[in-house]
């Protein structure tokens, strides 16, 4: 007998027994406690949120703790390296500014400007600068040199739609576990994926997916793709809290599958829009000790 018909001939026992209602046990299956309060809201509505958030920031000061992975998936080891404190500026259009600082000692660990199209990175310890372009075209063995300052961005706002840009929106529950009161809870979810459409084609390739918890219709999740349609960066954001007028992720993970690489920021104060003083365009200035070794990055 071939596997192929002893399975017809167990599905062709079965279906009886089903039917008939006989030969079988109840089990008691753990219950997911659904949330207090579940939202709805249109994909217009989830779209039109993003961009007024987007539209509303102008500029942004961050204050963050910044602790770095690199994951060895194969030899199922990770290398975690110190937490370093870091600052993370933003003034739009598209300028940024990340930099930060060696524990105890203060000195500043590396610095990194962009101006949307070209960035430069300076470890001052090393005396080398990288510079390139925002945009990768040839990926280095060393995960950190791919990192782009987009990167640092994408981790504290999730950014409003493209004119051009498509989107889909369909509802899902997840269930997790929470270890600490041994119980797991249900979590409806509304995953906007936002597409764009290839030159001269109908085809449709994949950007970004947002995900939304529908108790607060806050992103949770934020999963980016590369030219190709492959999943570049995941960013995973938790414990939101009050920074001012706005809420923002106390705690943010970063990981890059292809790199394997992992970042945490914990974010401990987020100014938005600063007055006092306000961001101007020389704040992302960047100033090299004389000597320091330039490489540059395709």
């Amino acid at each position: 007998m071939t596997v192929r018909f002893r399975c017809c001939c167990a599905a062709a026992l079965t279906l009886p027994l089903l039917l008939s209602g006989c030969y079988f046990t109840t089990r008691k299956l753990p219950r997911p406690k659904p949330p207090l309060v579940v939202h709805t809201a249109a994909p217009e509505e989830l779209v039109a949120q993003l961009n007024k958030r987007w539209a509303a920031l102008d500029s942004l000061n961050a204050t963050v703790e910044i602790q770095a992975s690199v994951l060895k998936s194969k030899e199922g080891v990770a290398n975690d390296y110190t937490s370093i404190r870091g600052i993370i500026l933003m003034l739009k259009p598209e300028m940024l500014r990340v930099y930060g600082r060696v524990p105890v000692i203060g000195t500043r660990a590396f610095d990194m400007v962009s101006d949307g199209k070209n960035f430069t990175l300076w470890i001052p310890s090393k005396n080398i600068a990288y510079k390139g372009g925002n945009s990768i075209k040839k990926k280095s063995a060393n995960a950190f040199e791919n990192l782009r300052p987009g990167f640092f961005l994408d981790a504290l706002v999730v950014r409003g739609l493209d004119e051009d840009d498509e989107y889909m929106v369909t509802a899902e529950t997840d269930t997790a576990e929470d270890t600490a009161r041994k119980h797991l809870y249900s979590v409806p979810e509304y995953k906007l994926t936002i597409m764009r459409r290839k030159a001269g084609s109908l085809l449709l390739t994949p950007e970004r997916v947002v995900t939304f918890h529908r108790d607060d219709l806050l992103p949770y999740q934020q999963d980016s793709y590369d030219a190709e349609g492959n999943l570049e960066t995941q960013v995973f954001y938790s414990n939101y809290q009050d920074f001012g007028a706005e809420k923002y992720p106390s705690k943010v993970e970063i990981r890059r599958p292809m790199d394997d690489l992992g970042v945490v920021l914990t974010v401990d104060k987020v100014t938005e829009n600063p007055q006092n003083p306000p961001l101007t365009s020389g704040e992302f200035e960047l100033k090299i000790t004389e000597g320091t070794k330039i490489q540059l990055l395709e």
